[in-house]
């Protein structure tokens, strides 16, 4: 498994974070965030093929994009379309679905719904194309405790922060992975064979598979031939107050994270102002990185209000905390100095 990511939109305009889980028999791919013009940079066809989209909240630079969004996908029926986002996400979105004149609609089809994340319980609404949207199905109400999506292979977390309304940071975080142990495969000479894929069905630990003729316990095999290992974890954080209670509950929520992609809105001398609009400085992200022993920041959605020369310090006062800090590589914003090669490419299928 791996999981790949793609900054959209320009440095000091609007950003999205395009995201590919592939578990080797699947790809899911997650749109967060939707800002003016993001999608421009995708095919017609890949916006069709984005499974889900999360919006971390409805302020116009997250989701001036949708528009878009919805004209590739309002009559798609291949899939339903999966929307999360903060309290009021799908009152605000049925408003955007009704922004169109619908009146050639009545024989098509195209299924939304529409989740509102509250902190403990999420409450989904489905909206269809054949009414023009204009219907609210409520589908209910459930709890959850941090993951709100279970994809098999893969969990979303999300955790309610503050921007002076709920802004949700999300961490994508791939299953524990198993793998066969080759070397001890050998060690016992047994030969690799379809009863090796019965072993990472947990299920099946009580029952017996033949192998070489001879019938063994899958419990015993799994003991003696299976390795875990943690699978890799990617955090999308961006618009919300960063002080100590808040910096504390993330810590924990992306601790060891492989990423974590994060807003670089402020620089630390503006730290004052940051907080009074419910922002981070890119020095708060640093430590958050460096509490959280992550593996890499990767700071995008930077403001104008600061030119070029501003981001580069920008970017050095993050470094001074945590090494790992950088802009996304497909920026290209100091030739070649103070940006990630490694990050911001196109998504495509593979690990990193």
């Amino acid at each position: 498994m791996s999981i790949n990511f793609r900054i959209l939109g320009k440095p000091g305009r609007d950003n999205a974070v395009l995201m590919q889980v592939d578990s080797g028999q699947s790809v899911e791919r997650l749109l967060f965030d939707c800002g003016d013009g993001c999608l421009s940079e995708l095919s017609f066809s890949d916006i069709k093929a984005i499974d889900q989209l999360f919006f971390s909240h409805l302020h116009m630079d997250h989701v001036g994009g949708f528009d878009t969004f919805i004209r590739c996908n309002y009559c798609r029926d291949t899939k339903p379309n999966l929307v999360w986002g903060p309290p009021e996400t799908a009152a605000i979105l049925q408003h955007r679905l009704q922004g169109f004149q619908w009146n050639l609609h009545g024989e098509m089809s195209g299924t939304w719904r529409v989740a509102d994340v509250h902190p403990a319980r999420i409450e989904t609404m489905r909206f269809e194309l054949r009414e023009a949207f204009a219907v609210t199905h409520d589908e209910g109400s459930r709890s959850y405790e941090g993951i709100i999506f279970d994809g098999g292979a893969f969990t979303v977390e999300a955790v309610t922060m503050d921007h002076r309304t709920p802004s949700l940071a999300y961490v994508v975080r791939e299953k524990t992975r198993e793998n066969i142990d080759t070397e001890k495969l050998s060690a016992l000479g047994l030969r690799p064979g379809p009863w090796l894929n019965q072993l990472k069905d947990t299920g099946s630990g009580s029952a017996k598979v033949e192998v070489d003729g001879v019938e063994r316990s899958v419990a015993e095999l799994r003991e003696e031939l299976i390795v875990e290992s943690p699978g890799e974890s990617v955090a999308y954080l961006t618009d919300f107050r960063l002080d100590e209670p808040a910096m504390e509950l993330l810590t924990e929520a992306v601790r060891g994270c492989r990423a974590i992609i994060c807003e670089g809105q402020y620089r630390h001398a503006d730290l004052e102002l940051a907080g009074k609009n419910y922002h981070m400085t890119t020095v708060q992200a640093a430590q958050l990185a460096k509490r959280a022993e992550v593996g890499e920041l990767v700071l995008f959605h930077l403001s104008e209000r600061y030119d070029r020369q501003g981001w580069v310090e920008m970017l050095e006062e993050a470094r001074e905390v945590f090494g790992g800090a950088c802009y996304p590589g497909g920026w290209g914003l100091f030739g070649g100095a103070g940006f990630s090669t490694r990050v911001g490419a196109p998504v495509k299928a593979g690990r990193r």
